[in-house]
């Protein structure tokens, strides 16, 4: 499974509204499980099993709670192609 997500807090309470460290507390989370996955300035892909690319997104949402009153989440998803008669996927978005 392949999905890409944002999320990010409201209600900070910052005068310059900025939401750099919940952003990195999520990106950290990502990097953390070790699975593939590409940073971009919209949106944090990650690619694996769909259990554990949901758990990542789960763990990266709540780590950016702490830093407002409300989260965001922005998710796209697609499941490629099955395993192929050589057991390898026909199409994989990042290197393993």
């Amino acid at each position: 499974m392949l999905v890409a997500f944002s999320v990010a807090p409201s209600g900070t309470g910052r005068a310059d509204g900025s939401v750099h460290d919940a952003v990195a507390a999520a990106v950290a989370v990502v990097r953390e499980s070790g699975l593939p996955n590409r940073t971009t300035s919209m949106f944090t892909e990650i690619e694996g099993e769909w259990d554990e690319v949901m758990d990542v997104v789960k763990r990266a949402t709540e780590a950016v709670q702490p830093f407002g009153s409300r989260v965001s989440l922005v998710l796209k998803a697609t499941r490629p192609p099955a395993l192929d008669a050589y057991g390898t996927a026909s199409q994989r978005s990042f290197g393993a």
